[in-house]
């Protein structure tokens, strides 16, 4: 094997990048085997319903289990793209609309934490500015783990709350809108050319509302990047707050990482807009747009890209929307390929 050859880690990143080709390959020869050791059985089962040695409910229930393997490997394979391998920032900001909007926010936040726990993938906060009364007014998530932004990037855009208020005196029913911006956590494989000239820092004291939990220390980093598009021309201040540790080095290397994410994507934005994959007429999916809506009092969630929508708002608000990624994907990725 190349990876026993002696002087195989010399070169530390080639070295990295065949193991996760290898790491690559191994799952789809595991999952194969598996899938095609799945279907083995469904044949087996099949056989001896006809001996009445199983029930016709058994193997149902082992033909949806296939199904679902083989759905779930589909999806695997509709990302292909570079940056659907990467982990993703997540920043979410509450809409116009004061507590209700700001605890919306939250709402959307431990969704997103909770479907990350759940996919085993690692999660740090970055940066998180709670809400005057309740809820927060944004936070910014690291996620962590592998395809993290193949599936993630079916978030992007304005989620709407409709519930009756629990911070309305008169019981009304009212809409809340909340921003989610998903871009991919860039690692030690993407080049990203930063102009030092154009960065410069602020420091600030990070901590919670007062008493303990007040940092002592300015280990809060603000960082500012005077950006200027290098095909359009056009200058902007990009501004990333980090205050995820009491180590402000350590924060500052995070801003950092989070400023590459942002260019890449920028880029990325550009290559996708060369490459005109998507067509006129076609369902634009873009950073502003209404793309789902929460409706409390109905018990209906509902996506407006792909019309997918469920009753089980407590199992959607606890994390469960992998059934909304799949249906994005399922109907958008040959024009996101």
């Amino acid at each position: 094997m190349r990876t026993h050859v002696p002087d195989f880690w010399e070169d530390q990143k080639a070295a990295e990048a065949q193991m996760r080709k290898i790491k690559e390959l191994k799952f789809w020869i595991e999952n194969y085997e598996e899938l095609e050791k799945q279907v083995e059985e469904l044949q087996l089962a099949f056989d001896f319903v006809k001996d009445e040695l199983v029930t016709e409910e058994e193997v149902e229930e082992q033909y949806k289990a296939v199904m679902e393997a083989i759905e779930n490997l589909e999806l695997r394979n509709m990302l292909r793209r570079e940056e659907d391998k990467l982990g993703v920032v997540l920043k979410i900001n509450s809409g116009a609309g004061g507590t209700e909007s700001q605890d919306w926010a939250s709402m959307l936040m431990r969704l997103y934490l909770r479907w990350a726990e759940k996919h085993g993938y690692k999660t740090s906060i970055a940066q998180l500015l709670e809400g005057d009364d309740a809820g927060i007014k944004s936070t910014t998530i690291n996620i962590e783990g592998d395809y993290v932004y193949g599936y993630l990037k079916s978030e992007n855009g304005v989620h709407r709350l409709v519930r009756v208020s629990p911070y309305n005196a008169q019981g009304k029913r009212m809409t809340s809108f909340a921003s989610v911006f998903v871009t991919p956590l860039v690692d030690d494989t993407i080049e990203i050319n930063i102009s030092p000239a154009c960065v410069s820092w602020d420091t600030f004291r990070s901590g919670g509302a007062g008493g303990q939990n007040v940092n002592k220390v300015e280990s809060g980093v603000r960082l500012r990047y005077q950006y200027k598009d290098p095909y359009t021309g056009e200058e902007e201040e990009i501004l990333i707050e980090n205050t995820e540790t009491r180590d402000q080095p350590k924060n500052k290397e995070n801003a950092m990482r989070q400023l590459k994410s942002i260019l890449y994507e920028k880029e990325l934005q550009h290559r996708m807009q060369e490459q005109a994959k998507i067509e006129a007429g076609k369902k634009k999916i873009e950073w502003g747009s209404q793309i789902r809506s929460y409706v409390f009092d109905d018990r209906r969630v509902k996506d407006h890209r792909t019309n997918y929508q469920t009753s089980d708002v407590n199992g959607v608000m606890d994390g469960d929307i992998d059934d909304f990624i799949k249906a994005y994907l399922m109907e958008f990725a040959a024009t996101l390929d």
